[in-house]
Order: structure tokens, then sequence, then C-alpha cells
């Protein structure tokens, strides 16, 4: 993989102005030692409700409450104990990247090759943060966090099994997942009109001691310019996950032609076809480069779902790449856009029922050098 260009650029296209997600309030900046503190562990937002700290507080209370290895599992004990002894998340990170310098040139792996997180991500970088939402850690993504909504679509299982080339191709322990993707008809939570204050399709796990993580899900929709896909980004540990820079890996995993076809027959994906037609994995602004890596295998059969399982080879000795997206208006990560791609700052899309397009789909006449998404 070419690592020529090792920046990792987090500009992004503003919030959409009729879907957008204002900033939510972050980790207290500065020293802590003024903070407050609960049982021993201090409130970074001392505004907040207890249940409103955030994800690593939820796994520091969880554990001092009921135990590491009955409360959580081997894998997340790991992240928690790891962070406890390291001090410091990025630090922890850039030790390990140092001290394994080149154990990764004898791993018999290629790495997954990082690729843009697109104006969607919800980890803060771009406004929304669900990182930060007590409950994100689980499983089960099609329902939204604090609310009854629930993203219908065709059961996804997906499982990703995370690989350390640093330390000799062996399973990645206790390292923190975030999986996010569009719904059916195209939309993503916390930014398309409507769903602002919905987190549904994005969740968190942390990898087991086999380095597994796995999400129950729904086949996402073909929105214009984009081939179907899952976004995700891998963090060392639980503790890392508060800040999206800590992110040691952002990608993007391909959905197959043929099931995606399928899928797109059915009525809640309406539009999806017709966008799918017009595209190839070749033609796609992030995939366009390659993408055996990345495409999954699926199993199953359209009426009870599909699963698929894909390996994620890490080299925490070099720099990430990938995390970023280009400017409002730039072109995408392979430097084009397809035909029919999504207009210049990638607004989010439409209102149902406008044409054949699914709510996703930005509209197809403002086409031209578009940002990957």
């Amino acid at each position: 993989m070419d690592r020529s260009s090792t920046s990792r650029p987090r500009i992004y296209p503003s919030a959409p102005e009729h879907g957008a997600a204002g900033p939510q309030a972050g980790t207290a900046a500065g020293p802590t030692s003024h903070l407050p503190s609960w049982e021993g562990r201090r409130l970074v937002r001392p505004g907040e409700d207890i249940e409103d700290q955030g994800l690593s507080f939820d796994i520091a209370t969880v554990v001092s409450r009921r135990g590491a290895l009955g409360a959580l599992g081997a894998g997340s004990v790991t992240a928690v104990l790891a962070a406890c002894s390291s001090g410091n998340a990025s630090d922890s990170a850039t030790t390990r990247g140092a001290s394994d310098a080149g154990s990764s040139a004898d791993s018999d792996l290629t790495e997954m090759p990082g690729e843009t997180a697109g104006p969607y991500p919800g980890d803060g970088s771009n406004g929304a943060n669900v990182l930060e939402t007590s409950g994100v850690e689980r499983a089960d993504l099609r329902s939204s966090i604090d609310s009854d909504t629930t993203a219908d679509g065709v059961p996804l299982e997906i499982t990703m099994n995370i690989i350390d080339m640093a330390d000799g191709d062996v399973p990645m322990v206790g390292a923190a997942v975030y999986l996010w993707q569009c719904d059916a008809a195209g939309r993503y939570s916390l930014y398309s009109e409507g769903l602002e204050n919905e987190t549904y399709l994005r969740g968190v796990q942390i990898t087991d001691e086999t380095g597994a993580v796995t999400f129950s899900s729904i086949f996402p929709g073909c929105y214009a310019g984009r081939w179907p896909h899952l976004h995700f980004e891998v963090f060392p540990d639980a503790e890392a996950i508060v800040d999206a820079d800590n992110a040691i890996l952002t990608s993007q995993i391909a959905l197959p032609q043929e099931e995606s076809a399928g899928v797109y027959e059915l009525e809640e994906y309406a539009g999806s076809a017709e966008n799918l037609g017009r595209l190839t994995l070749e033609s796609d602004n992030v995939f366009s480069d390659g993408w055996d890596q990345q495409l999954a295998s699926l199993t199953g059969a359209l009426e009870g779902g599909y699963a698929f399982s894909i390996d994620v080879p890490i080299d925490t000795s070099t720099e990430p790449e990938g995390g970023g997206a280009p400017d409002q208006g730039g072109p995408g990560e392979s430097g084009h856009a397809p035909a029919g791609g999504p207009p210049a700052g990638d607004d989010p899309p439409p209102e149902d029922g406008e044409g054949d397009r699914p709510a996703g789909e930005p509209p197809a006449e403002d086409e031209g050098d578009q940002p990957a998404r």
C-alpha cells in the first residue's frame, strides 16, 4: 500500500443547514485536578448527570461495581487495564508503535487500507459525537440509544477480526471498534433531516480474546455516487475513544453487488437499485484504488438476512491513513467522483418521496468533483 501520504486531515464540510447536528459538549480541556469525582473517578463533565459522562467513564463504573471479568469480558477488561497503566491513550498507542517498529516487516499480512471517514462520522470530528453517549457500547445497532426509533431493513450480522501486525499477526485484544452506516433510505442518524436526535446504526464494541467484535445491523441503502458500504474506526482501547484523532485505523467495507442488487428490489430500499446500476467499484470515489481486502463475502439469504466476517490487519508501527474528508467542494479521495455523485459540500439528503431516489441521495443534477463520504 502506498504510504507516501501519512497525514490524517480532519477537514470536513460544515454541518448541513437542514440536517445538521451541532457540536456537543466534549471532555473538559486542560488539567482535571480541579474536577469533582464520583466513587474515585473524576467527572470530566461536572455539569452533566452520571449517566452522561461518556463511554470510558461507563466502563470504569461497571468494572468497579460488578467485577471486571463478569461484567465486561476479557476484551473490555484488557482495554481498561491498558488505559489505566498507560495513563494516556494516545501515548500508549505511540509507545507501542515505537517499540514494535520493524516487527511488522515479518508479517504475512497486508494492512487494511485507510479511507476517509466522510462528513457524517458522529465521532466529534464534525459536530455530533455519539461516542460521548452512555449506551454506545452495544452489539445491536438497529435502534437509537435513547429512543424507540428503529432502522428497518434486511438483517446484516457483521464480524470484524482485528489483527495486530506489529506484534506478530496476533489478535488485538481490548481494541475499541466504532461502526456506523446509512439506513435503507441512505440517511445518516445525527445528521440527516429528521434524524438529528437519533443514534441508530452507530455503536462500539470491544474486541474479545480472539480480537473479534460482532454487530447486528441492517443492509445499508445505496445513495448516489457511493457504492454500498460501512464505515469504521479502530482505537487502541476504550479510553482512546474520547478523541477521534486517536484512531489507529479509519476505513470502509464494501458490500458485494449480487446480494446488494437482490436487497434493493425491496420496497424499503426504493431508489437504491437505480443508484447501484450507475456505479461500479472501479468508479466509486473510495474503492476505485483497490477493494480486495475491503469487499465482504456474505453468507445467508435475503429471507433471513446476511452475515459476513472480515479480517482487519492493522500495523501500529506506521502512521494511520484516512480519517479525513476533502474540503467542501473538493474531489473525492481517489481524485474524482463518478457522474451522478453528491453535490458540492455533500449536503444531506432530500426528504422522502422526491422521485425514485432513496432519501439519502442528493440531487442528481448537481454533479462534478465531489467529496467522498
